[in-house]
């Protein structure tokens, strides 16, 4: 041991310095959000209340399956009927937020809103079906918001895809 170490011990020295910090902060202003009031900043990307996305009006699903398939929690459930999703639930106590139904999903059908605030009564009501699932998308994307969260987060994108100046590229042989 060394004598730093032994007067460390000795005269706690370690827990003058946090009583030290604590009392300058005793004092200074809290940091707590009164939630009704005030609400919380929501992160770019963040994964909350699913949405069942429309174009022109229309459900973008045509209920391939694909969201349900890749969902390592098995919340989403769809049937098909005569060329149609007849039936599109969402069991929200299930769900791990994930993102892989969004990434599955070919057309951009299914979304994750910014929404965060849906607590409910009763269990029966986070059993999101269609309906609701449109509704939602009314709700938390309205006008270009949609678009612009595709656009952001939906990858990849055609204009992903391409040559990267500088590259190399073959033309082939010349006859």
């Amino acid at each position: 041991m060394t004598v730093r170490e032994i007067v460390k011990r000795f005269t706690f020295i370690e827990i003058f310095q946090g009583m030290a910090l604590t009392l300058r902060k005793m004092f200074s202003h809290a940091v707590t959000i009164q939630y009704p009031k005030e609400r919380r900043h929501i992160a770019p990307g963040f994964r909350g209340q699913h949405a069942l996305a429309k174009s022109q009006g229309q459900a973008k699903c045509v209920g391939c399956g694909l969201c349900a398939t890749i969902c390592p929690s098995q919340c989403i459930s769809i049937t098909r009927a005569k060329g149609q999703v007849e039936k599109y639930e969402v069991d929200i106590l299930r769900c791990i937020y994930c993102g892989f139904c969004v990434e599955a999903c070919p057309y951009g059908a299914i979304v994750l809103t910014e929404n965060y605030e849906y607590s409910v009564y009763r269990k029966e009501d986070l059993l999101l079906k269609k309906e609701m699932l449109l509704a939602s998308w009314d709700k938390y994307m309205p006008g270009t918001k949609g678009d612009e969260y595709f656009r952001k987060f939906w990858r990849p994108m055609s204009e992903d895809f391409g040559t990267p100046s500088g590259q190399a590229v073959s033309r082939g042989k010349k006859p």
